[in-house]
C-alpha cells in the first residue's frame, strides 16, 4: 500500500478511479529501478537527488515516488562511519563547550583533539559527526523482487489498496467465493453475504455478493483494520474472475469505485500469508477446546446459513461425535453498533438451527441474543472454554438421553472383558450413554466390564505378596489395563516400598 499523499485518482463523472499505469509507464519503472541499482554504495541523499531529477522528466512526479516507495522496501541502508556518531557528537560538543568555539580554526582544533582520542583522522570525525542522519545513510544492497513489468503490476495493486482505505463499504463478487470468504474471516473483517437477484444460470448455486465494511466506516478508524482490508484485495485479485464495487468517502462525498481483473492483478510473489487463525479470540479458543478431546468435533467455517436474502457463516460448528447433530458457534467481537444491529437481525431469522453465541461483554447484547432463543456465553478478552462446555452439555444431556432410549436397559457384551469406551463405540453412542445401563452378565471394574468367571480365575492367579508388575502381567493377559481397579475388586491394595516397586497386599492389613 502507498501513502495517502501518493494516491492518484480521477473523479471524472462522479466516479473514483485510480490512475493505473499503462505499458508506456514500464520504461519509467525500469528507469526508477535503474536509479536504485546505480546508487548502491552512495548516500540516501544522492539517491533522492537522482529521483528528484527523474521526477522533472515525467508527467507525474507521484508515479516516480510511488515506484520508489515500493522499491524502498527492497533496499538496505546502513550507517557508514569510522566512529560511532553519537559518541563522536558527545565528545565534540563537550570539547567545544569547554574550550569555546567561534572560528573555523578553533573548530578544526577541537576536531583534531577528538580525532586523537578516537584514533582516527579529522576527516573521519567530521564525516562521522552526522553520519546517522537518514540522508547520510548509505544504500548498501538493492535486491528487487520485481522486473519493470512486475513493478507496474505491484504499483497498480498498491494504488488500488490505498484508494480502498477510504472505503465505507465494498461489494465483491468472485469466481472463488469460498477462498474470498475464508480470507475475510481470517482477516477479521466485518462482513455479510447477500444473495443477489441475478440468475446464476442452469442449476448452479445462487449468485452471492460479499459485502465488507470498509475502514472508513468504523466508529474509530483503525490502522490495523485498514491494513487487513488492503490485504484482502490481494486475495480478491488472485481469483480468475471478480468484480468489486466500493463506496468511497472522498472528503465527505460518496463516490463509486469499480475494479475488476482488467485493472488489478497479483504480481508473481506470495500475496498473502494467511494465518491458520487470526491471532485473536478464535485461535485461542480453538486450541484450548481441541485440547480437551471432548465428544464434539470442532469445525471451522461450516456451511452458510440462509437468513432471508442474506447469508450467515458462523465461525465454528460443533459436531456431535456419536450422531448427526450440529451446533453452530459464532463469536461476536470487534464490531460496530451498526454491524451488531445487522447481525442481530440476521440471527433473528434463523430457524431450526442450534446456535451458540459468544458475545463480548462490551457489546451489551447478551440479553437480546438470549431472547432470540440462542444460547449465549459472554466473554471479556478470551472465550472461556468451560462456559462453552457447559452450554454444550445441555445438548449433550438430551443426546445421551435420546441414545439411551434406543438401547435396551440391560447390555450383554459378547466379550468376557471389555471397556465402556469399546462398548460405546460398538453401539455408536457416547460412554455416558452406556454407563447408565445395567450389565447383568458382567461386573464393572472401574471402566472395565468383566465376567465373574474371569474375576474368579484372576483371584486364583493373583495372591498377596506378589509384586505389582507380576500382577499387572496377569491382568494384561485377560485384557484389563486398569490394575488399581481390578486389584481393589479382588480385595487387594498396593503397598509401595520406595522406588523398588509395589507389592500386592490384602486390603485389611
Amino acid at each position: 500500500m502507498l501513502t495517502k499523499d501518493l494516491l492518484r485518482v480521477s473523479r471524472r463523472g462522479g466516479t473514483y478511479r485510480p490512475q493505473f499505469t499503462t505499458e508506456a509507464d514500464e520504461e519509467l519503472a525500469a528507469r526508477v529501478l535503474g536509479v536504485y541499482q546505480g546508487h548502491v554504495g552512495e548516500p540516501r541523499a544522492t539517491l533522492a537527488e537522482a529521483l528528484t531529477d527523474l521526477e522533472g522528466d515525467v508527467e507525474s512526479f507521484k508515479l516516480v515516488r510511488g515506484f520508489a516507495k515500493l522499491l524502498e522496501r527492497e533496499a538496505t541502508f546502513e550507517v557508514r562511519a569510522a566512529a560511532d556518531p553519537e559518541r563522536v557528537r558527545d565528545a565534540v560538543f563537550r570539547a567545544a563547550e569547554r574550550e569555546g568555539v567561534v572560528t573555523a580554526d578553533e573548530r578544526a582544533a577541537v576536531l583534531e583533539r577528538v580525532a586523537d582520542r578516537f584514533g582516527v583522522t579529522v576527516d573521519d570525525i567530521d564525516t562521522s559527526l552526522y553520519a546517522d542522519l537518514d540522508s547520510r545513510e548509505v544504500l548498501v544492497a538493492f535486491d528487487p523482487r520485481w522486473s519493470p513489468a512486475d513493478l507496474r503490476e505491484q504499483y497498480d495493486l498498491s494504488l488500488a489498496q490505498t484508494a480502498l482505505f477510504d472505503a465505507t463499504e465494498v461489494r465483491i463478487r468472485s469466481a472463488d467465493p469460498k477462498r474470498l470468504v475464508s480470507a475475510v474471516k481470517r482477516l477479521r473483517l466485518l462482513y455479510e453475504i447477500r444473495k443477489t437477484s441475478e440468475d446464476s444460470g442452469g442449476d448452479g448455486p445462487p449468485v452471492r455478493e460479499v459485502i465488507v465494511t470498509g475502514p472508513d466506516a468504523l466508529f474509530r478508524r483503525s490502522r490495523r483494520y485498514g491494513t487487513r482490508f488492503a490485504r484482502l484485495l490481494r486475495t480478491v485479485a488472485a481469483a480468475p474472475d471478480w468484480h468489486l464495487e466500493a463506496t468511497i468517502d472522498d472528503r465527505g462525498t460518496d463516490r463509486l469505485l469499480e475494479l475488476d481483473g482488467s485493472d488489478v492483478t497479483v504480481p508473481n510473489v506470495e500475496p498473502l500469508a494467511e494465518p491458520a487463525f487470526d491471532s485473536g479470540v478464535e485461535a485461542d479458543f480453538a486450541a484450548r477446546f481441541r485440547a480437551l478431546d471432548l465428544d464434539w468435533d470442532l469445525v471451522r467455517e461450516p456451511e452458510p446459513l440462509e437468513s432471508g436474502a442474506h447469508v450467515v457463516i458462523p465461525d465454528f460448528a460443533f459436531d456431535w461425535a456419536h450422531g448427526d447433530f450440529r451446533v453452530f458457534f459464532e463469536i461476536m467481537g470487534f464490531w460496530t453498533p451498526e454491524y451488531v444491529e445487522k447481525k442481530l437481525s440476521r440471527l433473528s431469522t434463523l430457524e431450526d438451527v442450534e446456535l451458540l453465541v459468544a458475545v463480548d461483554e462490551s457489546l451489551g447484547v447478551g440479553e437480546e441474543l438470549a431472547a432470540l432463543d440462542h444460547r449465549v456465553v459472554t466473554y471479556t478478552g478470551t472465550v472461556r472454554v468451560k462456559d462453552v462446555r457447559d452450554a454444550l452439555r445441555r445438548y449433550e444431556d438430551d443426546l445421551v438421553a435420546a441414545a439411551a432410549d434406543d438401547l435396551p436397559d440391560d447390555l450383554v457384551p459378547e466379550a468376557d472383558v471389555t471397556t465402556l469406551a469399546r462398548l460405546a463405540a460398538d453401539y455408536g453412542v457416547s460412554e455416558a450413554t452406556v454407563e447408565a445401563k445395567a450389565f447383568p452378565e458382567h461386573e464393572r471394574v472401574g471402566r472395565t466390564l468383566v465376567r465373574p468367571a474371569v474375576l474368579d480365575d484372576l483371584g486364583e492367579r493373583i495372591e498377596a505378596g506378589q509384586s505389582l508388575s507380576a500382577a499387572e502381567t496377569v491382568l494384561d493377559e485377560v485384557g484389563i489395563d486398569d490394575a488399581s481397579a481390578a486389584l481393589s475388586a479382588l480385595g487387594y491394595r498396593v503397598e509401595w516400598t520406595g522406588l523398588s516397586g509395589g507389592t500386592v497386599r490384602p486390603k485389611e492389613e
